[in-house]
């Protein structure tokens, strides 16, 4: 892409310690929810992060918009660090408050984001209020009027003077993405927010989203465990699908390379997974050899999908995790196949695998996402 960069996370960590009981005197557990995950963002851009639950997608989401700190690596906003924004280390080129602002957030229930006892014009009201304190009363109105008519929400008088819980899921969706827009953001992270709708509205919502993307010149990075919504996401915003597993990012690329020609093992998982996606995918078992995901608490050495890939060799579980390899411009994939030179294609295949000579079949199970 030839936009600027938007946010930067740079080999990102985010480790959570688990909090031990009453009288469970050991050490704390440690999380590796994101482990070493580098990222541009660009102006412009949609970026749609897929994977089982519990790989880090959401967390991901939410430390490239400062709402998660990192244990490790940095995140930039235009070339900001976000944290040292916030904390006031060192030369501070853009205020924190502005990071704040141009970076958003649109979660799976709008219900529980939105304040029950006011009404969406009050609710819309206030970025307005906030942001623009030059606009007045009557063009803060009108204004929120004129983006629920947008939106689809009409008569948008009628629609101002409801609360939340006299709106359907879909049309509470609608009010925060509103809100969000209405700050006039530069980057919106959708948590799930199209998981909770009916299959017949997903569809309306993202191109809802996409359109006013190019209205309103803003970035969307869209987490969902559904690679089919993910495709339809990222290829109708001339995106990317990024792939997550055990907190690292094993594959991005445009959704199309993902999807018709998956380098990552694990990628090929998640289409197997998917039933409208599977035409035209290979047949029989699923490309996976267990179905059990290891423990985020304690990760698998070397590459993390190693204990379940039907490809593994012994070089795969040694100390080094694969790098990113720079297929083209815009596809990376983290596997060490993608290495002609590596000691991958001299090492043994492990039990179980396609390749081992003693394995007759796989014992993966028929379903492998939750």
């Amino acid at each position: 892409m030839t936009n600027e960069t938007l946010v930067s996370l740079e080999n990102v960590e985010v480790h959570f310690e688990e909090e031990k009981g009453l009288f469970d005197f050991g050490d704390p557990d440690v999380v590796r929810a994101v482990d070493g995950v580098s990222l541009d963002i660009e102006e412009n851009d949609v970026v749609a992060l897929v994977g089982e639950s519990g790989c880090g997608k959401t967390t991901l989401g939410k430390t490239s918009i400062g709402l998660q700190r990192p244990t490790g690596g940095s995140v930039r906003y235009r070339g900001q660090d976000i944290w040292d924004a916030k904390d006031g280390r060192g030369d501070v080129d853009t205020p924190y408050d502005e990071i704040r602002r141009s970076l958003q957030i649109i979660h799976q229930d709008p219900g529980s984001s939105l304040n029950p006892n006011r009404r969406v014009m009050k609710i819309l009201e206030a970025p307005l209020k906030r942001w623009q304190e030059e606009m007045s009363a009557g063009d803060r109105r009108r204004e929120v009027l004129e983006m629920l008519e947008r939106v689809g929400m009409t008569p948008p008088n009628d629609y101002a003077g409801r609360y939340p819980h006299q709106l359907s899921g879909g049309e509470q969706q609608r009010v925060a993405l509103i809100r969000a827009l209405l700050m006039d953001p530069d980057l919106i992270l959708a948590d799930e927010a199209i998981s909770a709708l009916d299959v017949s509205l997903r569809v309306e919502m993202m191109d809802l989203m996409l359109e006013l993307q190019e209205q309103f010149d803003t970035s969307f990075v869209a987490v969902s465990h559904d690679l089919s919504n993910a495709r339809y996401f990222a290829s109708h915003g001339d995106g990317r699908i990024g792939v997550m597993y055990l907190g690292r990012l094993v594959e991005v690329g445009p959704p199309e390379q993902i999807i018709n020609n998956p380098k990552h093992p694990y990628t090929k998982v998640l289409r197997w997974a998917t039933p409208d996606l599977r035409a035209g995918a290979d047949g029989g078992e699923p490309p996976v050899r267990k179905i059990d995901i290891p423990d985020p608490k304690n990760p698998p050495a070397g590459c993390r999908f190693h204990t379940r890939c039907p490809k593994a060799r012994e070089a795969c579980r040694g100390d080094t995790q694969p790098p990113a390899y720079q297929l083209s411009s815009d596809h990376k994939v983290a596997c060490f196949r993608e290495d002609d030179g590596h000691e991958y294609w001299s090492s043994s295949p492990l039990p179980g695998t396609d390749d081992d000579p003693d394995s007759t079949e796989s014992d993966a199970a028929s379903s492998v996402l939750d």
